[in-house]
């Protein structure tokens, strides 16, 4: 049992990184169940509040930032509210509509329709489609280094 315990560990450690890169996935909450499966495979007792803490404090914050990081950089390049929420759109679908680049061209496009939309030029559109792509980057960027903390709190935790 040892062995499935680790295995499903170790996959909710994989799916939860490649969800900082692919949306869709569940990321920290899949490494934060990565969590709970030790403690019913092996034992709770290595965490006390002080982990717990620390794991949710920084899944909150994973939370929080994915959607402020996002956000800022739209809105450091001038965009506006529709252009926020369509990047944000954009983020959810690309990946379906174009399988293989969606995820990059999906913000993009969403902000500068949704900044189109609002009104503005195409170059104005263009440079926030830029402004919402710089806060992708940041974004998972920021879910890998913080994602990847969880991780080493866990193992150093454990030894």
């Amino acid at each position: 049992m040892d062995i499935v315990g680790w295995v499903i560990i170790v996959a909710l450690f994989v799916v939860g990184m490649a969800g900082a890169v692919y949306p869709i996935l569940p990321g920290a909450l899949a490494i934060y169940a990565a969590f709970f499966v030790y403690g019913l495979f092996f034992s709770f007792e290595p965490f006390g509040f002080w982990f717990w803490a620390f794991q949710t404090l920084i899944v909150v914050v994973l939370f929080v930032a994915d959607y402020v990081v996002n956000a800022w950089g739209v809105k450091k390049f001038g965009g506006s509210k529709a252009s926020v929420v369509g990047s944000t759109i954009g983020i959810l679908i690309g990946p379906f509509v174009i399988p293989a680049f969606g995820l990059l061209i999906g913000p993009f496009a969403g902000a500068v329709l949704g900044e189109l939309v609002h009104g503005s030029s195409m170059e104005r559109s263009l440079k926030v489609g830029w402004g919402a792509m710089v806060g992708l980057f940041t974004s998972t960027f920021v879910k890998v280094v913080l994602q990847l903390a969880m991780i080493v709190i866990f193992v150093i935790w454990l030894i």
